[in-house]
């Protein structure tokens, strides 16, 4: 019995099948979801998602960070980015990083939703980077 997993960007539906398994990023670390999951909502984080058909990864998506709601037959991801793995950039997740780093470096640091905002962005971009390393 797989789970049902939808995948939608603010701009479109990315991914709708079935899967036996699916990992995501959440916030609190990789998290993995099975059929009868117990239902919850998590914030990701940048990272990537893994769909596992049997014990094998099927497919790979590079997420910048949203939410995931899961219920005990689905898994529904609200990415504000998601790209496959195979497409990501080192270049364009180091150029991320870069004014990541700046924005961090010239915010308030008494602002702390500045600072957390840019911390997010920080491991956002570098989990970029490690998928790019990967592909």
């Amino acid at each position: 019995m797989p789970v049902d997993l939808e995948i939608v960007s603010p701009e479109k539906l990315l991914l709708s099948r079935p899967v036996d398994m699916v990992v995501i990023p959440a916030a609190e670390g990789e998290l993995g979801v099975l059929p009868r999951h117990s239902p919850m909502i998590v914030l990701l984080r940048g990272g990537t998602i893994r769909l596992y058909d049997g014990a094998q990864v099927a497919e790979q998506l590079f997420v910048s960070g949203g939410f995931a709601e899961i219920t005990p037959a689905r898994v529904t991801v609200l990415a504000d980015e998601a790209i496959p793995v195979a497409s990501v950039s080192r270049a364009e997740g180091e150029k991320r990083l870069a004014a990541a780093q700046a924005d961090y470096d010239s915010a308030d640091k008494m602002d702390i939703a500045a600072i957390d905002a840019a911390m997010d962005r920080l491991q956002s971009a570098r989990a970029m980077i490690e998928a790019a390393q990967a592909a």
